[in-house]
């Protein structure tokens, strides 16, 4: 399918006579540019993820947010996976896959992570490159925004994953 499309694309361009390997080239040439101007950007958040996992932050905030979460019946392993998703999503895939691993992707701790990870979007990531490829400076309302959605979504993948995975 991938092939039929590029020789579908390649075509058009023929008919339209649009040099299309000279637009490949630019768009390509583009694409590059557009990598080393976002590099400093993911650089600087990858930089940020590391500290905050090897300070110990992150494993104080899993310790003291997971006794508030128990006593709300949500299960002290979906803490970390709450804290990495605005943050990475390479990170949170590989927490969601250790507790898939771990507990079983039938599992109520499974279910929930698995919506969780559907539920959530890596906000910062996502602000620090897109608003960085486009030179947004102000965040600050989109940021705010889009860390609610974040917990907004959070809050309705523990309610819908209850009511519809929990047995007890």
């Amino acid at each position: 399918m991938v092939l039929l499309v590029c020789v579908i694309i390649v075509l058009a361009g023929m008919l339209r006579r649009v040099p299309v390997f000279d637009e490949f080239v630019e768009g390509a040439k583009d694409g590059a540019l557009l990598s080393l101007r976002l590099f400093p950007f993911i650089l600087a958040m990858l930089m940020s993820v590391n500290v905050l996992s090897a300070s110990g932050l992150l494993g104080s905030l899993v310790e003291h947010l997971g006794a508030c979460v128990e006593l709300f019946g949500v299960p002290r392993e979906i803490v970390p996976l709450a804290l990495l998703r605005p943050l990475t999503g390479s990170g949170s895939l590989a927490l969601t896959g250790e507790i898939l691993r771990v507990h079983g992707p039938d599992s109520f701790l499974g279910l929930l992570a698995s919506t969780v990870q559907g539920s959530t979007d890596t906000t910062l990531y996502v602000v620090t490159v897109y608003f960085g490829a486009v030179r947004v400076r102000r965040i600050r309302h989109s940021l705010l925004t889009g860390l609610i959605a974040d917990l907004a979504g959070l809050v309705a993948a523990i309610l819908v994953s209850r009511h519809l995975f929990d047995a007890g």
